[in-house]
C-alpha cells in the first residue's frame, strides 16, 4: 500500500492508548505519524494534502479483528475489493478476515493467496486469520508453524466451534509457542442444533427452536480453563451472554490470558427484534435478553470486553429472503457499525473515549505480539497500530458523531445488503479514512485541500 502524507486540522483528537483528548492538528508524513499538537502549529511544508476536521473526531484508524470477506469461494457474497471498500467507508483502516472461505485458509499457500489479493485489490490493511483444524473439520491441527510463518495473526475455526477439548488444548499450546492468540466461536452445537434464536420466552412464544445461553457459557468456561493450564492467549469471539461476561471478568482477575470481543448488534439489539421474523436479525450467537445487553455494555466500560468487532457476515439476498428457519445467520455490518455504536454514546450508556478505545487500541492489543514467538512472520502485526503516537502507522478515522443519515443497504459498498437497520435514521458517520497517510475514503461533508509545495 502506497505511503503518503496528510495534515488533519482542527479536529478533536482522541487517542485512548496515550490518554490524548484535545483539539488540534495531526500530521502524517511518509505513512507514519510525525507530529501531533495544537492547531496551527504543524509544519505545513511536510504535507500537500490538508484535511479540514473542525467539529469532527480524529481517532486512530479503527481495527476490526473479526470479519468475513468470503474470498475465495463465496465471491457472490463479498470480495476482498468490495469488503475492504465497505471497511473504508465504515472507518475501519484494518480488518482481519476469518478463514471460513472455500477452500479454507488452512495452508501457507492460502495465506499467500489472500495476502496477494489484499495487496492488489484491498482498500485498507488486511490481515489473515488461519484455521485451527484442517478444513475446519475439527479432526487434526493445521500446520500452525507454517501458517504463522506465512503471516497469520491468529488462529480460529470461526463459523464453527472446536468441540474437542483435546484439540483445543493442543492448539493453545502451539499458539503459546507462536505467541499468537486462539480465537474461539464458543458454542456447544449439541445444545443449539436446529436453533434459530435465543432460547427463552420469545422463542417459546414464536414456537421457534432456541439456542440456550448455556451453549456459549459452557465453552467459554472450558476455554478459560484450558488457557489457564497452558498459559496461552485465548480470545472469545462475539460474546453475547451475561454469564460469559462474568466468566471472562473472573478469569482476568485470576490473571488468565483471556480477551473478549462484542459486536455492535449484540450491544444494541435484543431477542425481541426477532418477533417479526425478519431474517436480517438472525445471527449466531443469537440476539439475547435485555439483561445480557446491559452486562455486555458494562463489560465494555470495565474493560472486561477488550474489543468491538463487527463479525461482518455478508450474504446474498437469496440467503436471507427464504423463510426464517432456513435463512443464513449473519449481518453485513461494516458500514453501520460506528453509527449503531454511537447510539450508546448519544443515549448516555457509554462514553465516547471508551468507544474509541474498544475500536482501536483494544482490538490491536488483542493481536499485538508479546515478543515470544518461535517463528519469524512474513507479515507481523505492526506495533503502534490503533494509536497516534509518533512513529505509529499513519492510520486515522475521522468521524462526525452528529451527522444524521438514513441507512440504505443498496448504497453499500459491500455486496451484502443483509442489514437490520435498513431504513433507520442513524446519527454518526465516518467521513474520512486514512491508511498509511493515504486518504482511502472521504465523504462529501469533509473538505480536503491539495497544496502545491
Amino acid at each position: 500500500m502506497r505511503k503518503d502524507s496528510v495534515l488533519i486540522c482542527g479536529g478533536r483528537i482522541i487517542d485512548p492508548g496515550d490518554g490524548i483528548d484535545m483539539i488540534g492538528d495531526l500530521l502524517i508524513v511518509d505513512g507514519v505519524v510525525a507530529w501531533l499538537g495544537k492547531s496551527g502549529c504543524a509544519p505545513l511544508k511536510q504535507s500537500r494534502n490538508v484535511l479540514a476536521a473542525r467539529g469532527m473526531v480524529v481517532a486512530p484508524g479503527f481495527v476490526d479483528i473479526h470479519c468475513h470477506l468470503r474470498d475465495p469461494g463465496f465471491e457472490e457474497k463479498e470480495t476482498v475489493a468490495s469488503g475492504t471498500e465497505a471497511a473504508a467507508r465504515g472507518g475501519f483502516a484494518t480488518v482481519c478476515c476469518m478463514p471460513n472461505t472455500q477452500p479454507p485458509i488452512d495452508t501457507p499457500a492460502m495465506v499467500e493467496f489472500v495476502k496477494a489479493k489484499a495487496d492488489s485489490e484491498g482498500r485498507v490493511r488486511v490481515f489473515t486469520i488461519g484455521c485451527i483444524s484442517r478444513g475446519q473439520q475439527c479432526e487434526e491441527l493445521t500446520d500452525m508453524n507454517g501458517l504463522a510463518a506465512a503471516g497469520v495473526v491468529a488462529f480460529s475455526d470461526d463459523g464453527k466451534p472446536v468441540p474437542s477439548s483435546l484439540l483445543m488444548q493442543r492448539a493453545l499450546e502451539c499458539g503459546r509457542r507462536l505467541d499468537l492468540p486462539i480465537i474461539d466461536h464458543c458454542e456447544d452445537t449439541s445444545l443449539t442444533a436446529g436453533g434459530v434464536m435465543n432460547d427463552g420466552f420469545v422463542s417459546a412464544r414464536l414456537r421457534l427452536k432456541g439456542m440456550p445461553a448455556a451453549a456459549e457459557d459452557s465453552l467459554v468456561a472450558r476455554d478459560i480453563e484450558l488457557a489457564r493450564i497452558t498459559g496461552a492467549r485465548i480470545h472469545i469471539a462475539h460474546v453475547s451472554t451475561a454469564r460469559s461476561v462474568d466468566l471472562v471478568r473472573r478469569a482476568k482477575q485470576d490473571n488468565v490470558n483471556v480477551t473478549a470481543e462484542a459486536t455492535p448488534h449484540h450491544l444494541t439489539l435484543t431477542e425481541e427484534r426477532v418477533a417479526g421474523c425478519d431474517a436480517n436479525f438472525k445471527v449466531n450467537p443469537p440476539l439475547r435478553t435485555r439483561k445480557d445487553v446491559e452486562e455486555l455494555i458494562r463489560g465494555l466500560e470495565e474493560g472486561v470486553i477488550d474489543a468491538i468487532a463487527t463479525d461482518h457476515a455478508p450474504h446474498t439476498a437469496q440467503d436471507k429472503t427464504s423463510d426464517f428457519k432456513s435463512a443464513a445467520f449473519g449481518i453485513s455490518g461494516l458500514e453501520t457499525a460506528l453509527a449503531v455504536l454511537l447510539t450508546l454514546v448519544h443515549e448516555g450508556k457509554l462514553d465516547l473515549v471508551t468507544l474509541v478505545a474498544r475500536l482501536t487500541v483494544g482490538p490491536a492489543g488483542v493481536l499485538q505480539s508479546k515478543g515470544s514467538s518461535t517463528v519469524v512472520s512474513k507479515q507481523p502485526f505492526p506495533g503502534g497500530l490503533g494509536m497516534l503516537r509518533i512513529g505509529a502507522p499513519g492510520d486515522v478515522t475521522v468521524f462526525d458523531p452528529d451527522l444524521e443519515w438514513k441507512v440504505d443497504p443498496y448504497l453499500f459498498a459491500s455486496k451484502g445488503k443483509n442489514n437490520p437497520w435498513s431504513g433507520y435514521l442513524l446519527k454518526g458517520k465516518a467521513v474520512a479514512t486514512v491508511v498509511d497517510g493515504g486518504v482511502v475514503y472521504k465523504d462529501n461533508s469533509v473538505r480536503m485541500e491539495v497544496r502545491r509545495n
